[in-house]
């Protein structure tokens, strides 16, 4: 999903000669703690409401009021998974998305994406979810597709993390799977050698001994 496909219409911007008292209220309507300031059409920054509580005077014209993020903004053609990397890096409550010629398009609200991004995993699709611990130069989807799809079982998401350097046995992927009974899925990656650090379903994992579960698993949940 791209930036533009992203951008809340609610979500109002604000301009230079709105006043403080205007912009706060907007804000505990939308329940935001930031929005967009532009200029004619223009972007100029983000408002935030710990800035404006600052401020004494509510009748001020947001032009007087110092902007954040004037240089950080997403254009409508990028992928949500860089809006999302720059809203963490930032702390952003909201995204700014500006059009090939740099003139504003629309605002993002950072809450609304992390919810787009939940569903785009799979978060709220029934199954599985499993966590294998391997050495980055064993990493391979497509073989470790070909083994879960030998029982019958497809990954809906997938998430592979690299482990810090000098520590390439540490690397971790995590896999949502469709199904919620992934015993023989457990059963056949562990016979080709991958190692299991985690798994949450709803139904026993009984390939994994009772040891390993007290201690990585607990109790299997969805």
């Amino acid at each position: 999903m791209l930036a533009a496909e992203l951008i809340d219409p609610m979500l109002p911007a604000l301009k230079p000669t709105d006043l403080i008292g205007q912009a706060l209220a907007w804000m505990e309507e939308h329940r935001v703690g930031q929005l967009v300031l532009t200029d004619q059409g223009d972007y100029r920054g983000i408002v935030s409401e710990e800035l404006l509580m600052d401020v004494a005077d509510e009748e001020r014209p947001l032009g007087d009021i110092m902007c954040l993020f004037e240089q950080t903004y997403v254009y409508e053609e990028q992928h949500l998974f860089e809006v999302l990397g720059l809203a963490i890096q930032h702390q952003m409550q909201v995204v700014a998305v500006l059009n090939e010629g740099r003139e504003f398009s629309g605002t993002i609200s950072v809450n609304e994406l992390l919810k787009k991004f939940a569903q785009d995993l799979g978060v709220q699709e029934v199954g599985a979810v499993l966590i294998l611990n391997m050495n980055e130069r064993d990493y391979s989807m497509a073989e470790i597709s070909r083994l879960i799809e030998s029982n019958n079982v497809k990954i809906i998401s997938s998430y592979f993390a690299s482990a810090a350097y000098g520590m390439p046995d540490r690397s971790r992927l995590t896999l949502k799977l469709n199904r919620r009974d992934i015993t023989p899925v457990i059963s056949t990656l562990e016979r080709f050698g991958y190692k299991i650090e985690a798994a949450f379903a709803n139904t026993l994992v009984e390939s994994i001994d009772q040891e390993r579960l007290d201690l990585l698993l607990r109790y299997l949940n969805t």
